[in-house]
């Protein structure tokens, strides 16, 4: 395994699906770099511990949703590489029984492949979006969409 994080909560990432491209650090997260920033947590805790764009600090989708509203994104059909246009994924868990729980994001590079930051440990580039998925962040629910920059 290349990386620090539990194999078993991210099985598709292993040494032929990935890249570590930054050390392990808790000074950021998922949402976080996703955003293009790798200062500061974000994420809508309920104490407001962590920084969070927006008033509204409920996990919801449509809280993360509205939070990368505030970047310019929106929602779009697809995570398929488009020229000149950035895009991010929303992963989360959903069950016939509840609403989805957000629990991860990623960015999709120029060259069409994914950046991730694993929790409190590395970020990776994907090749794949998909290849997050599993128990740790469930699976992709939301892309969004923004002119790059």
């Amino acid at each position: 395994m290349p990386g620090k994080w539990p194999p078993h909560e991210l099985p598709g990432l292993d040494d032929s699906t990935c890249r570590i491209t930054s050390p392990d650090t808790t000074t950021y997260n998922c949402i976080a770099w996703a955003a293009k920033v790798n200062s500061r947590w974000w994420w809508p805790d309920d104490l407001g511990i962590a920084y969070w764009p927006i008033t509204e600090r409920v996990p919801t989708v449509e809280c993360f949703v509205k939070a990368f509203e505030t970047l310019g994104y929106r929602i779009c059909p697809t995570e398929a590489l488009d020229a000149g246009i950035e895009k991010i994924a929303i992963f989360g868990h959903k069950t016939p029984n509840t609403d989805a729980v957000p629990t991860h994001a990623a960015l999709q590079l120029g060259n069409g492949e994914w950046t991730s930051k694993l929790g409190p440990f590395e970020d990776v580039v994907h090749p794949d979006v998909n290849a997050v998925n599993g128990p740790a962040y469930g699976r992709p629910l939301v892309f969004m969409s923004r002119p790059r920059r």
